[in-house]
């Protein structure tokens, strides 16, 4: 959704895989059943019922976005980050950071989300919380940790989680939700590629035994519109493959999730379906509510017989949600909304209460900070922005959060109230 951090990029030469990955252990097998798979156009549980997946995303948890945080011109992690450098320094930013990761998201969220009646969620990431900055790039725990503890969560509670790669090395959008420098640079770079191959192949060999994870959604909304798609869309689908096939060489359990270009709206770069575990997903935003907004997709399914899933859709009214909901449902396609939990909204399943001082920090990260003398003489007290961040750290636990039930009813859901 949408439309900081170094980039990191290695040669073919260097290693990857370094003993530092030691540390990070593979996570062991929990009991259950089996994985969930596919049969022709549906999705099927262990038991081979068919299973629609109603699900949220975890949206601006692992990667940040500047709507979300009600910014206007800072809209990429990289230039969000920026925001709270030049506001604090960048020790008190990474404490900052730090906090909000162990607190945006938690295990009574994900309780939360399963009480409400969802049955998955989808966890957007940026991939410099996994490799640490070097020559060559090395692995950094941070990511994999965050992942181990939502992958739990979800296990304890029975929810099946989606890994999403929102962020790939290089840029696969070239817009601001992919942190780029407002290029797909990824079709066009082998280390990029190389780096997006590796984590994907570790991502499948740490979680190829969990049966809580339904699947790998491997890039999102790759090569947005405004770009030479002629040139780069028939890049897509080969990178996929060599994806899958890295997974596959470590993990034959988890279905791969593979989204069009074009906002993933864009299913004419596909070929046939070139594995046994696929499912295509699309996204769709500010549309119509009729059958026909999806009709290719629905055809692009019957003619391949694979699975398709509304990825993300929703920053609309709770009216427009449910009636598009409905309609998916008439076509037994699943659907994940975007997003969770939000600052100072209704469009999302709970909202972050919004405080004057954090205002203080919104006027800032608008302001014209091109210069130093445009931070020095835009940057509030640093009194009020450290109470705005330790106010916006304490109110995004979930207690403190306002339960959007109108949003809940849209999505079929229970109107629950957040747990303490």
């Amino acid at each position: 959704m949408g439309r900081s951090a170094p980039r990191y990029f290695c040669s073919a030469s260097h290693a990857l895989l370094l003993p530092a990955i030691i540390a990070l252990m593979v996570i062991p097998a929990v009991a259950g059943e089996g994985f969930v798979s596919t049969r022709g156009r549906e999705i099927v549980m262990p038991d081979g019922k068919s299973f629609l997946l109603k699900g949220i995303n975890l949206g601006n948890w692992l990667e940040p976005e500047g709507y979300m945080f009600k910014f206007k011109n800072a809209n990429s992690p990289r230039l969000i980050y920026e925001v709270f450098n030049e506001l604090v320094g960048p020790a008190k930013s990474a404490e900052f950071w730090d906090a909000f990761r162990k607190n945006y998201v938690t295990r009574k969220d994900i309780a939360f989300i399963k009480s409400a009646g969802f049955n998955s969620v989808r966890v957007p990431f940026d991939y410099r919380l996994f490799v640490r900055e070097g020559d060559p790039p090395e692995w950094d725990s941070t990511g994999f940790k965050l992942l181990d503890s939502v992958v739990s969560w979800c296990g304890e509670v029975g929810l099946y989680v989606i890994l999403d790669m929102h962020c790939a090395p290089g840029g696969q959008t070239g817009d601001n939700i992919d942190d780029s420098y407002g290029y797909p640079f990824l079709f066009e770079s082998e280390p990029s590629q190389e780096l997006t191959v590796a984590l994907w192949k570790k991502l499948a060999e740490r979680y190829r035994d969990r049966t809580e994870i339904l699947g790998y959604d491997l890039l999102n909304e790759p090569i947005a519109p405004y770009f030479d798609v002629e040139k780069l869309n028939p890049k897509l689908e080969p990178l996929y493959k060599r994806i899958t096939s890295a997974i596959r060489e470590v993990d034959t359990n988890h279905i791969v999730i593979l989204g069009g270009a074009q906002w993933d709206s864009n299913f004419r770069v596909f070929g046939r379906p070139f594995d046994k575990k696929c499912v295509y997903t699309f996204h769709k935003y500010w549309s119509d509510t009729t059958d026909s907004v999806i009709r290719e997709y629905l055809d692009f399914r019957d003619s391949s017989d694979v699975p398709v899933w509304l990825g993300e859709s929703g920053e609309n009214s709770d009216g427009w949600i449910a009636s598009f909901r409905r309609m998916l449902e008439r076509n037994d396609v699943g659907w994940c909304f975007w997003p969770y939990k939000k600052l100072g909204s209704k469009a999302c399943v709970v909202s972050i209460p919004l405080t004057p001082e954090y205002e203080s920090i919104m006027k800032f990260a608008d302001s014209d900070r091109s210069t130093y003398a445009g931070i020095r003489a835009n940057r509030p007290v640093i009194s009020v922005v450290e109470k705005a961040m330790r106010d916006f750290i304490a109110n995004s636990v979930l207690s403190k959060c306002q339960v959007n039930k109108g949003y809940l009813d849209a999505l079929g859901m229970r109107p629950a109230q957040a747990g303490n």
